[in-house]
């Protein structure tokens, strides 16, 4: 691969131009790739959560989660949850319980196997050590500047 710059120009670059940049690419694929399997990704987000969910799912469950994420262009999570039952994939029940339907299920696997090659294609030629150190720099950052940031 060839980088912007030599090791010694890097070392002054801004860490948050190239975090942004590295956000945007990422999050710009995958939700591309996910629109054209017909979902978004908050959808898949929600699938995901109520299909690992060890208690029944509840609205509040799983904004609970996901609300931490609104800042990666999340504007309404109660529209998303809506969106998922509406396309069939997920049922509530009267007591507020939020289930995978057959075809929920299905699709959840469909995207599940979607984000799996995907993870394999921001991750090619990325040893797992360099990967855990990246995040630990960025946690660092993320420290040192007084930030807050949190990931199931």
């Amino acid at each position: 691969m060839e980088y912007s710059h030599d090791d010694a120009e890097l070392v002054r670059q801004p860490i948050g131009y190239w975090s942004w940049a590295a956000s945007d690419a990422v999050v710009t694929r995958i939700r591309a790739v996910l629109a054209g399997i017909g979902t978004t990704q908050p959808q898949a987000w929600i699938l995901d959560r109520i299909a690992q969910a060890e208690v029944p799912a509840t609205r509040d469950r799983v904004t609970g989660v996901l609300r931490g994420y609104a800042a990666a262009g999340v504007d309404d999570l109660a529209e998303e949850i809506d969106a998922t039952i509406g396309r069939g994939w997920v049922t509530q029940d009267r007591h507020g319980h939020l289930e995978l339907t057959a075809e929920g299920r299905e699709f959840h696997a469909r995207v599940a196997a979607t984000q799996a090659e995907l993870w394999q294609e921001r991750h090619r030629d990325i040893p797992d050590e360099e990967y855990v150190l990246t995040l630990k720099v960025l946690q660092r950052f993320i420290h040192n500047t007084g930030g807050r940031a949190w990931h199931h």
